[in-house]
């Protein structure tokens, strides 16, 4: 069994040589799992300064001292230095150790061997060594085939997420990854079992411990810095955490560590900054909220884990997606610090995440009212533009760039947001392209939601070539164009004064218009049935170009 780095005293008897010279355990028999760290020959009175601790101490008692003080001193100043046992070969100094050797080795607690045939110290010597260095082999194999694994699920298209789980299993311990100065990043328990421990329980007891720990780690535990590049104390952009709560963390479990440290560096490296990490931390917990991975029963306690404290009012559901042209190449770092410090000011409790790949920045907002959603709705529209703005992704520096679309959708408990965040992300998704808004309630985009999710079929390309087909073709070869007149007196329900208005012409031009309208599509403009297809024939057009 190896252990601390080398292998016990036990095993150590165990070995052919030491075998070979019969030996018998005097004293300290309770204690031969001590860790041999070295072994290491002597036969000077002064020995003891000679040794660092850990090792398995040979000799044939000629430094041992004639009187039983000088014996005693002998075995206390070894106890005192820490080393593993004492083994004496019986022979010209001593066929039997005398009285005050074991007592003093008892009293000490330090495990006393004597040998009582002879047996070559080299012998010992080369093959306890040979056993330590096979174990730190062994173990080095093991922290190695760890460090594959979790380079393995970097290739497949994993993340921090699967590197702390496969660190966790390897551990069976609970493993963190927290910010430089004690924020939690991500988790990672292990077992299945309603024995496994809540990583996040553990982490809020840890909490409560913070200011022990500013002074040391937990006992037991152990912490590995993640660098981040450079030199002194900005050189460490997060910590991973494991802590001794199924079992004891043993030696191979830091080299496991100190591995995954580096392949988590080249992760935070990619992020760049721990705010995004942090963000994309807090956007994957509201996606796995609109997913379902998360239930409404276990959010809260997570959410409080990130910050979220929304209290007993309902919880309002927002989402903004950007264009895409804006990602992946965004600094989603400096949007979610931003956004934030712009959030600031609505003066409601925010959850916000980022996530990247799909372009897309939910929240979550604790309200004191279901009649706060209007106004606060306004309010966050305006921060999320302006941290946009802020953040060079939005207004003059990113000219040509599409609007963001911010849809806000129903308050409720967490059920409710958890399926409120979904509809809010799909609608976002699915109301790209409409006339800019500050923001677009979810209710009301229903329609194009469903369109959207029919994006695909054939049946739709269809449906909108025959309802409109005539007047783009028109419109792809003659002037004036006539879709942007069919737009607006459909988007104003048929009111052709305001439609004349919006598109400064007289009457007789907007009706020769529409009469034109008429006769290319073979249709009554003041059918309501043949307006409500018009209708959905054009916000079906967005999704089918």
């Amino acid at each position: 069994m190896e252990t601390q780095g080398g292998i016990t005293v036990q095993r150590a008897l165990e070995l052919p040589a030491l075998r070979g010279g019969l030996p018998e355990v005097v004293a300290g028999g309770d204690r031969l799992n001590r860790t041999v760290r070295w072994v290491h020959a002597g036969e000077v009175p002064n020995i003891a300064s000679l040794l660092k601790g850990g090792e398995l101490l040979l000799t044939t008692g000629l430094g041992l001292g004639a009187r039983p003080a000088e014996q005693r001193a002998f075995v206390h100043r070894l106890a005192e230095r820490g080393i593993a046992a004492l083994v004496v070969e019986l022979g010209p100094r001593f066929t039997r150790l005398p009285a005050s050797i074991v007592e003093a080795a008892r009293t000490a607690g330090l495990p006393l061997i004597q040998l009582h045939r002879e047996v070559p110290f080299v012998s010992v010597t080369e093959e306890v060594h040979t056993e330590i260095v096979n174990g730190h082999y062994a173990l080095l194999q093991q922290a190695e085939e760890v460090y594959r694994q979790c380079t393995r699920a970097l290739l497949e298209g994993g993340g921090i997420p699967q590197v702390l789980r496969i660190l966790a299993d390897f551990t069976a311990n609970p493993v963190f990854l927290e910010t430089a100065d004690g924020q939690l990043l991500y988790a990672a328990g292990t077992g299945t079992g309603p024995a496994a421990a809540d990583p996040l329980q553990v982490w809020e007891g840890l909490r409560g411990q913070r200011s022990a720990r500013e002074a040391g780690p937990p006992s037991g535990s152990v912490l590995v810095d993640v660098p981040g590049g450079g030199h002194g104390a900005g050189a460490v952009r997060a910590r991973l955490v494991l802590l001794a709560v199924s079992g004891p963390l043993l030696p191979v479990h830091r080299m496991a560590a100190e591995r995954a440290a580096g392949v988590l560096a080249v992760v935070l490296m990619q992020a760049r900054q721990e705010e995004e990490l942090a963000a994309r931390g807090r956007g994957d917990f509201l996606t796995d909220l609109a997913e379902g991975r998360i239930t409404a029963e276990d959010a809260p306690a997570q959410a409080k884990v990130l910050g979220f404290r929304p209290g007993d009012g309902p919880l309002l559901p927002v989402v903004m997606r950007l264009a895409p042209e804006l990602y992946p190449s965004g600094n989603w770092a400096l949007l979610a610090r931003a956004v934030l410090e712009e959030l600031a000011s609505v003066g409601v409790p925010v959850l916000l995440g980022v996530r990247p790949v799909e372009g897309r920045v939910p929240l979550l907002l604790g309200l004191r009212s279901e009649s706060e959603r209007t106004a606060v709705a306004d309010r966050v529209a305006a921060a999320l533009r302006a941290g946009l703005e802020r953040a060079g992704m939005a207004g003059p520096a990113r000219a040509g760039v599409h609007p963001p679309v911010v849809v806000v959708g129903v308050p409720g408990g967490w059920a409710a947001a958890s399926a409120g965040l979904r509809h809010a992300a799909e609608t976002a998704a699915a109301a790209q392209g409409l006339p800019d808004r500050p923001w677009y309630d979810a209710r009301r985009l229903d329609i194009d939601l469903l369109l959207w999710r029919l994006r695909d079929h054939p049946d739709l390309a269809a449906f909108v070539d025959r309802a409109v087909g005539p007047l783009l073709e028109h419109d792809r070869t003659s002037r004036p164009a006539l879709l942007p007149t069919l737009q607006t007196f459909l988007a104003h329900a048929g009111r052709k004064a305001e439609t004349a208005r919006e598109l400064h012409l007289n009457r007789q031009t907007l009706y020769n218009r529409l009469a034109r309208i008429s006769e290319l599509l073979g249709t009554d403009l003041d059918d309501p049935q043949t307006v409500l297809a018009l209708s959905l024939a054009l916000r079906a057009r967005r999704h089918t170009l």
